[in-house]
């Protein structure tokens, strides 16, 4: 089973394009917080920034909700990325938005 749920913030504005397939597509990262105890037992946060992918019905929402630091909950799953560039191989992981509630 292949399912993400996630609640951050927005980084930055996201970016709205056309794919290949003539589709739009908006990419943005979301920010997580996560909330542990280090070896002395005081409380530490630690941020993660998650790439998300939006398709179809999703990008006149985000246009319109998705500024940077709303906050918001995606439903989805994890897909990766290989490109090859300058005779390197790269692999990306995002986050494909199934679901999406403004917070």
């Amino acid at each position: 089973m292949n399912h993400v749920n996630l609640i951050g913030k927005v980084g930055a504005a996201p970016t709205i394009a056309t794919a290949e397939n003539g589709k739009k597509v908006a990419r943005f990262y979301l920010s997580t917080n996560e909330h542990y105890c280090d070896s002395d037992g005081k409380t530490k946060t630690r941020s993660n920034n998650h790439r998300i992918t939006a398709w179809g019905r999703w990008i006149p929402i985000i246009e319109e909700y998705g500024l940077e630091g709303s906050r918001l909950a995606i439903e989805g799953r994890l897909i990766n990325r290989f490109y090859h560039s300058n005779g390197k191989s790269t692999c990306i992981t995002e986050v494909e938005v199934n679901d999406l509630i403004i917070m």
